[in-house]
């Protein structure tokens, strides 16, 4: 972090009360759809929103139900890592970045940016899934 631009954590507080308060109908969303959303203002390396609300592109990639989703930050840094997808949208080339998935509340949505490719979709799920693979558990005594 640089110490000449110090995070927001107070302002972030403020916006994510006003966020939890607020009381709206949740926003018709759906996988493949790429909105702006709240992120807020994070720890270390966890990947911060921009702006007075605090936002960033979110591909949701899950729909639990009308409240919840599982979405994955967006960034126009391209880096050549597997953490790091490069996507197509609005006909340019952004990153979506699996190491940074979380579920969020639809209360953090603001508006929609995007829906993405069916083929980028499919591509970033199969990313994720490559993310997800745990190597086998070593067998315990005692079981079969």
């Amino acid at each position: 972090m640089d110490v000449n631009f110090p995070k927001d954590f107070d302002g972030w507080i403020e916006k994510k009360k006003q966020s939890h308060y607020k009381i709206k109908t949740p926003p018709l969303f759906k996988e493949r759809d790429i909105w702006w959303v709240s992120v807020g203002v994070n720890v270390g390396f966890e990947e911060d929103g921009k702006n007075e609300n605090f936002v960033r592109p979110v591909l949701i990639i899950k729909k639990f139900n009308r409240e919840l989703f599982l979405g994955i930050p967006m960034s126009t840094k391209l880096k050549d890592n597997k953490y790091y997808v490069p996507v197509s949208v609005q006909g340019k080339t952004v990153s979506v970045m699996i190491s940074q998935i979380r579920v969020f509340s639809s209360k953090r949505i603001w508006n929609k940016l995007s829906e993405m490719d069916e083929g980028d979709f499919f591509r970033v799920l199969e990313e994720v899934s490559k993310f997800f693979v745990l190597p086998f558990p070593p067998k315990r005594e005692g079981r079969g």
